[in-house]
């Protein structure tokens, strides 16, 4: 038995198959017994996991293998040596952000987010949108397909894409990134302390309807979003040494 771990694995094929060559080999808890995880899938599924986590309030060290595409959250596969890996593994803790939105219809959602908080047009219209960053408005009006806030572990994710900064993980920042921005046309976006309280109010909410997006969960129709770290909560990651989540997403920087 592997001391006090339990096993999740996604329904994809190759999951599951590692599932069961895992099961053969080592006797695992029930996830309520656990003390940690070992998870196996890709990085839409180990988000799938934590947001779980942050949901039931049982915030237990994670351990995942790849078994679905990327992988950038997850070690990789091997079903030999287990034991020794748990025990060697190195940990990391990571704080999600809180994202309080505000709908047209007046309704208010709390929702955490792991990689990225996003905001992002739902018609052909471009977006307007106020920026305030701890109560100081920064942008009159951005015109812009949308913007996100990333954090450092979600940083090699949609916020790269959007040519955002790669942050390193412990850099205490949050990256501010525009998407496909008109106005102001030369704002690259920008790096801020993680302390930052973050809010955007959308202009012209009834033409030019926006959607706010944390990591996979999409409220529609918003009028304003409210984003800083939530430091209540903090999630452990689990990696072999040799790949460890801070290394990684400082070798993305030199990516080709």
């Amino acid at each position: 038995m592997i001391e006090g771990t339990a096993l999740l694995a996604s329904p994809t094929r190759m999951a599951r198959e590692a599932r069961e060559e895992l099961l053969g080999r080592y006797e695992f808890v029930d996830l309520e017994d656990a003390t940690r995880v070992v998870v196996l899938g890709g990085d839409g599924y180990m988000l799938q996991v934590l947001h779980q986590m942050l949901e039931n309030g049982r915030l237990k060290p994670v351990f995942g293998m790849n078994r679905g595409t990327v992988g950038f959250l997850l070690n990789s596969w091997r079903s030999d040596d287990l034991s020794d890996r748990l025990a060697k593994a190195k940990s990391f803790s990571v704080a999600p952000l809180r994202m309080s939105v505000t709908t047209a219809s007046g309704e208010t959602r709390v929702l955490p987010a792991i990689n990225e908080v996003s905001l992002l047009r739902e018609t052909r219209q471009t977006a307007k949108i106020e920026v305030r960053i701890d109560d100081r408005v920064t942008i009159d009006e951005m015109v812009c397909d949308g913007v996100l806030v990333a954090t450092p572990a979600g940083s090699t994710a949609y916020n790269m894409s959007a040519n955002g900064p790669i942050l390193p993980l412990g850099s205490a920042m949050l990256a501010l990134t525009p998407i496909s921005p008109f106005r102001p046309r030369r704002w690259k976006g920008a790096i801020l302390p993680d302390r930052s309280r973050i809010s955007f109010r959308i202009l012209n909410a009834d033409k030019r309807p926006v959607s706010a997006v944390a990591d996979q969960r999409e409220v529609r129709d918003i009028t304003r979003v409210d984003i800083e770290i939530d430091r209540s909560r903090q999630l452990t990651l689990l990696f072999d040494p040799e790949h460890a989540l801070d290394e990684r997403i400082a070798m993305e920087q030199f990516a080709t």
